[in-house]
């Protein structure tokens, strides 16, 4: 371990399962001095203190960032403009800003819009790591090991300011990875938002239905296994889906093209077309599974 942590103060807002995870992880690495906590509950904040995920409660967001080493917003992405807003006048020279959202293109807009000729402090970041849970209770130190981070660095962002993103997230436990922020989007509005929305929309169908009961008692390991992203946080993934609608949108489509093959098939009493889709789908599965141990 270093003689000194790395970062002196990191200020987070958002300090649930993202922000609270973020801070364990660098406390459990001591590479950071004091954590400062900002949230929109006063009960959330106080049980992020009693649990030691921060040290103390922000008093105001722009005195706290002014001597910040590294600020985290990893509130969900329709609260992050204002965040920015409010902190863009008091950022000190050398503070760094990151965030944890999972759509990139509009949180760097409104980082531009915020910042303006100070954006090269704003490092886009997004960890690849989650949970069915969320807020302080269900932040953990180890929720970053092993995983994917995905940075989307900026042309005016100084190499050193990355390279303290960079670090933050590999003390963290992380794997690092750098798209731009256009590709991210693309790429998880395939992988990551459209399976969210179809869990949701299949727990929906079913939830409404009269006779949901009937449903809900047979349903077993597999219908488990499909929605268990289903019961993450809705307001965070209102504001994704929201954010990432254009490439969402595409996915849908190609999604529906997919299920509208499929359809045709059955209908058709085409076996050998339905096997054909199940074998491909299967070995890709297997062989992303097998890079994925």
């Amino acid at each position: 371990m270093a003689d000194s942590p790395e970062f002196g103060k990191v200020v987070v807002f958002g300090v649930g399962l993202i922000g609270g995870s973020f801070a364990l992880a660098l406390k459990a690495a001591g590479e950071v001095g004091e954590v400062v906590g900002f949230g929109r509950s006063l009960g959330t904040l106080t049980q992020a203190l009693e649990l030691g995920i921060i040290d103390r409660v922000g008093a105001n967001p722009g005195q706290e960032v002014a001597d910040a080493d590294l600020v985290l917003i990893a509130t969900p992405v329709g609260q992050m403009p204002e965040i920015m807003a409010r902190i863009a006048p008091y950022l000190g020279s050398d503070t760094v800003v990151t965030d944890g959202g999972s759509t990139k293109s509009d949180v760097v807009a409104a980082a531009r819009a915020a910042f303006g000729d100070r954006i090269g402090q704003f490092v886009p970041a997004h960890p690849i790591a989650g949970a069915e849970h969320s807020g302080a209770a269900a932040a953990r130190a180890e929720l970053y090991r092993e995983r994917k981070v995905v940075l989307t660095p900026l042309p005016e962002n100084p190499v050193l300011n990355v390279a303290r993103v960079r670090s933050a997230w590999e003390w963290c436990g992380a794997q690092i990875f750098e798209l731009t922020p256009a590709e991210h989007d693309q790429v998880f509005a395939a992988v990551s938002h459209l399976p969210h929305l179809l869990s949701f929309a299949l727990v929906h169908d079913l939830a409404v239905r009269d006779n949901r009961e009937l449903y809900f008692t047979f349903a077993a390991s597999g219908f488990r296994d499909f929605t268990r992203i289903a019961a993450s946080h809705p307001e965070m993934w209102r504001d994704i889906a929201l954010a990432n609608r254009e490439a969402l949108l595409g996915e849908l489509d190609r999604y529906q093209a997919q299920l509208a093959e499929m359809r045709a098939a059955l209908a058709a009493n085409d076996g050998k077309r339905l096997e054909e889709i199940f074998d491909t789908a299967r070995t890709a599965r297997r062989a992303w599974a097998e890079g994925n141990k």
